[in-house]
């Protein structure tokens, strides 16, 4: 069954929403859907007090460690951490309080990407704290892993075999679809397809959601196999195509 995944997106400290590919090192051209007056703590305990799990907070460039280790004391086992996670890192998190640590530019090399760092990394936290964040862009030759805040485009195309290699050594998939990040304008029905009729092991795929109806989309391109996460749609944060009330209620079929 697809669930409802929740998201916590950390920029400069603040929970925002941010449309992806937007956000560079020199700060231009950034566009920002949403800013909340609320913390990230209250967010988590918000999903802690509806049951949700699985829920990923993600650090969007520097400032963000305060806040993000507050949601992980608001809902310790209960959330997932990304943004700048490498093996001097990993274990904090977990002790920290995060279920799983996201782990993305780590696994690359400038475009190549470093099988061995994965395996050494899920070596020493244990591979069911891992997620892989497999985030992408379409290219001429297929879906492309971007890294780097999504500008650095790898030569890691996602395949069957591709997805095998990589979870042999974790225990989810993360994939924003970053050219509709944040747009509402809908899904990559192409790329939710493709990885549900993989599914080799739990994923969650982010990237243009606009409604509920986003949700029985994805369960019936994917059987079920893949979650869905819904940011800038979500009233939670400033949207008004899916209520976080319906969303809850979704996932307690």
């Amino acid at each position: 069954m697809t669930r409802f995944r929740p998201c916590i997106d950390l920029h400069e400290g603040k929970v925002k929403q941010i449309v992806g590919g937007s956000l560079r090192d020199d700060g231009k051209g950034l566009r920002t859907n949403f800013e909340s007056d609320r913390s990230a703590a209250e967010f988590a305990a918000l999903y802690r007090d509806d049951g949700l799990t699985g829920g990923h907070v993600i650090q969007l460039g520097a400032g963000n460690e305060e806040a993000a280790h507050a949601a992980m004391a608001a809902y310790p086992g209960g959330l997932q951490i990304g943004g700048g996670i490498g093996p001097g890192n990993a274990r904090s998190w977990i002790d920290a309080g995060a279920s799983h640590v996201i782990v993305t530019s780590h696994l690359f090399d400038g475009p190549l990407f470093r099988i061995d760092r994965l395996e050494a990394l899920a070596h020493d936290i244990g591979k069911d704290r891992v997620v892989a964040d497999l985030s992408c862009r379409r290219t001429p030759s297929g879906w492309a892993v971007a890294t780097n805040r999504w500008q650095t485009i790898t030569t890691y195309i996602l395949s069957n075999e591709h997805l095998d290699e990589v979870a042999r050594h974790c225990d989810e998939l993360l994939i924003h679809a970053a050219d509709v990040e944040g747009q509402c304008r809908g899904i990559d029905e192409e790329l939710v397809a493709f990885l549900g009729a993989w599914g080799g092991c739990p994923i969650t795929y982010a990237g243009g959601a606009r409604n509920l109806g986003d949700l029985r989309l994805v369960e019936e391109l994917s059987g079920g196999r893949v979650d869905l996460t819904i940011g800038s749609a979500l009233d939670l944060f400033g949207g008004t195509g899916a209520t976080y009330a319906e969303c809850v209620a979704w996932n307690r079929r």
